[in-house]
């Protein structure tokens, strides 16, 4: 049997009276008999938004118990929300407590929780690869690190559809890889020249023309306006400081007020206009 820390529930359902369990059952009279005071007092709320929401994530290959955990909170109460505790003659729950409530709706499914072979949208995975190429990146020495073999990783660059699975290797490559330069990784001139010149012919987007808050979105379309200026101004100022007084990369970002992945996104924008000239 779990011992339950000391607190509200042990003293509530526990019987225990020791000062730190008195003292929260204390804070909590406090708390309850202000917010009545003030007409905000709201133990429940409803269960049904609840639990549509839990059959949504179950839906999308989200089991209960990872949807426990995201949420921070115990397993069994998701069960008695969606189908209610047979063990104890209970059905689902109609109420739940506020807390628990947002808990569960704030939890939306993602690379990191989504079982690893739920199928998603591959907007994400074909952007990051396609950037990647743009910078340079011949499709061969991609598909090695990802161990795809070449027909596999050229479909993938196409796909509408991945699994969670490739989609975290590719996010962790492109995390890896979209700041370096191949020509400093064992990719020599010609491969990296081929690979900038498939990707224009492709018309293939850049790295500089994703944020990371739009290059998973479907509906997204690559930033090559506004953003292609500003990118041309800061590499040039940040290749000066670096080529010219030595700066680091980190230094050069921090000298131009910027972060060093907007940085990153200027630098491979500006190996992209070489190579598209």
């Amino acid at each position: 049997m779990t011992v339950r820390p000391h607190g509200y529930a042990r003293y509530r359902l526990d019987g225990c009276r020791c000062y730190i369990c008195a003292h929260a059952r204390s804070q909590y009279d406090d708390n309850r008999n202000r917010a009545i005071a003030y007409g905000t007092w709201q133990p429940w709320a409803d269960a049904e938004p609840v639990r549509t929401h839990i059959r949504h994530l179950q839906s999308c290959d989200m089991g209960l118990r990872s949807i426990a955990a995201a949420a921070g909170v115990d397993r069994k109460r998701l069960q008695g929300i969606v189908t209610g505790r047979p063990e104890r003659g209970t059905g689902p729950q109609t109420q739940v407590r506020p807390a628990l409530a947002a808990a569960v709706l704030a939890v939306e499914p993602t690379l990191d929780n989504l079982g690893a072979a739920t199928v998603i949208n591959a907007a994400g995975t074909t952007r990051r690869l396609q950037a990647l190429v743009a910078a340079g990146w011949p499709q061969h020495h991609l598909a090695v690190r990802l161990g795809m073999t070449d027909g596999n990783f050229g479909t993938t660059l196409r796909r509408d559809h991945v699994v969670v699975r490739t989609a975290r290797a590719v996010r962790g490559l492109y995390d890896e890889l979209w700041l370096a330069d191949p020509r400093e990784h064992d990719v020599d001139t010609q491969a990296y020249s081929r690979a900038r010149n498939h990707a224009v012919a492709e018309r293939w987007a850049p790295v500089g023309a994703w944020d990371d808050d739009t290059i998973d979105d479907p509906a997204a379309t690559p930033n090559l306006g506004e953003a292609s200026d500003r990118y041309t101004a800061i590499s040039e100022d940040a290749l000066w400081l670096i080529e010219k007084q030595g700066y680091t990369r980190e230094q050069a970002a921090h000298r131009l007020g910027i972060g060093i992945r907007h940085l990153g996104r200027a630098l491979a924008h500006h190996r992209g206009t070489e190579a598209a000239a």
